[in-house]
């Protein structure tokens, strides 16, 4: 990362901008860094100015405790304020709902495109994901972090082999590293459900997508958000998962962020 703001709370956030034009800001999912949305930058840059960071506790950003959701969406408004004062994001599974999130709060967002976010459907669902909580924070306050890391893996659906597989890539201190901010996707998702309330908050256009090669409720998740806020729209991308192309997104992003 070659740039620095600071948060409100004193905390170095990373970040860097490539391209010119309107400004629109990548907002990363679990386990993830800056680095992941960058291939994304590259496909946008060509008419916007993008704008991909470190969230704090990852990478090059700092991490101040106590944590809150309403630092990360402090960060956020560092980064607008940094880089010309109104910015569209983009927000990927849990980085999806912080960036609905943000624009909820009041700030200076002009539009908001999300992919993924992974909100629980159903009672089954909500269950699993509260089971993940608990498991999840006892394993970080034990600082097992290789067990948080799995536990992890494991809800998102990943087999045991796999699992068993990650733990022997050169891969896997990296995401022992990420650990800690887990807790931070999780609160970002709050119980889990859609939060119906701080959607109909979103007062500017929202464009909801979904893979329709992945499971059937993450679309449902993306066409709820959708009908949820004021001004929003759904697409599904067509032979996409969880794991979407850049240069498939890019397209759809422009066409929406251009507005």
């Amino acid at each position: 990362m070659e740039k620095q703001t600071v948060s409100r709370d004193g905390t170095p956030i990373a970040y860097q901008r490539t391209g010119r034009g309107p400004v629109v800001i990548l907002v990363s999912g679990a386990m993830s860094t800056g680095a992941t949305t960058a291939p994304l930058a590259a496909e946008l840059s060509g008419r916007f100015g993008v704008v991909v960071y470190d969230r704090r506790g990852r990478g090059a950003s700092g991490d101040t405790p106590p944590y809150a959701v309403e630092r990360e969406v402090e960060d956020l408004a560092a980064l607008i304020e940094a880089e010309g004062g109104e910015a569209s994001l983009y927000g990927v599974s849990s980085g999806g709902a912080l960036a609905l999130r943000a624009a909820a709060s009041g700030l200076p967002v002009r539009r908001v495109a999300v992919y993924e976010v992974p909100y629980a459907m159903d009672d089954a669902a909500a269950s699993e994901r509260a089971r993940y909580r608990r498991e999840l924070d006892r394993a970080l306050s034990e600082d097992r972090r290789g067990d948080a890391v799995e536990l992890f893996l494991r809800h998102t659906g990943l087999g045991e082999e796999v699992i068993r597989g990650a733990r022997q890539s050169p891969l896997w201190a990296g995401l022992e590293n990420l650990a800690p901010s887990l807790a931070h996707d999780d609160a970002v998702l709050g119980d889990g459900r859609p939060p119906l309330s701080l959607l109909g908050r979103v007062s500017v256009p929202v464009l909801a997508l979904a893979g329709d090669a992945g499971p059937e409720w993450l679309r449902e998740a993306a066409r709820t958000v959708a009908r949820t806020v004021p001004d929003g729209s759904y697409r599904a991308l067509e032979r996409q998962t969880h794991m979407v192309e850049p240069g498939v997104l890019a397209p759809v992003l422009a066409e929406f962020l251009a507005g």
